[in-house]
């Protein structure tokens, strides 16, 4: 570290976390290098695959295009938090369930990105998920499956009392 380090609080899914970075790194470098997160994934590293989509305040974003230091006070919630405990969301069930996976790269940046879906509109159409998740990029499933995934997944959540 340099001496232009900045002390970040945050709390990351659920739990406050403290820790030091550079000006110009990423939140995905913190999450990855610095708190060992390494369900985010790096895959362009400019912006345009979501591969390492997070949950910044209640907004999905890619880590990549955030810098550490702008989650100072943030609330953030990446892959490693969406199960509770070993009971899976919904969300991942029905990705296993339809088989909405392959290689599984991309599949935590689409879970955050539909996580992120769902609370903003619980009952989507499929037209209306596959343009939330038209910036997440996935080169093994062709997307049909994932949509299925997420409109099952709402159904369940939307039921749940």
């Amino acid at each position: 570290m340099t001496d232009y380090t900045t002390r970040i609080t945050t709390v990351i899914n659920g739990q406050e976390e403290t820790f030091f970075c550079e000006p110009r790194e990423s939140l995905l470098e913190i999450l990855r290098d610095r708190l060992q997160l390494t369900g985010t994934k790096e895959g362009c590293n400019d912006g345009n695959c979501g591969a390492c989509t997070v949950i910044l305040d209640g907004v999905s974003v890619n880590s990549c295009c955030v810098l550490g230091v702008e989650a100072e006070n943030a609330s953030i919630e990446t892959i490693e938090g969406l199960a509770d405990g070993d009971m899976l969301h919904p969300l991942q069930q029905a990705f296993i369930r339809e088989t909405a996976l392959q290689c599984g790269y991309c599949t935590p940046g689409l879970l955050m990105a539909a996580k992120d879906l769902l609370a903003h509109e619980p009952l989507p159409s499929n037209e209306r998920i596959r343009l939330w998740l038209a910036n997440n990029l996935c080169r093994c499933t062709g997307y049909t499956r994932i949509i299925k995934a997420v409109a099952q997944a709402a159904k369940e959540l939307h039921q749940k009392p």
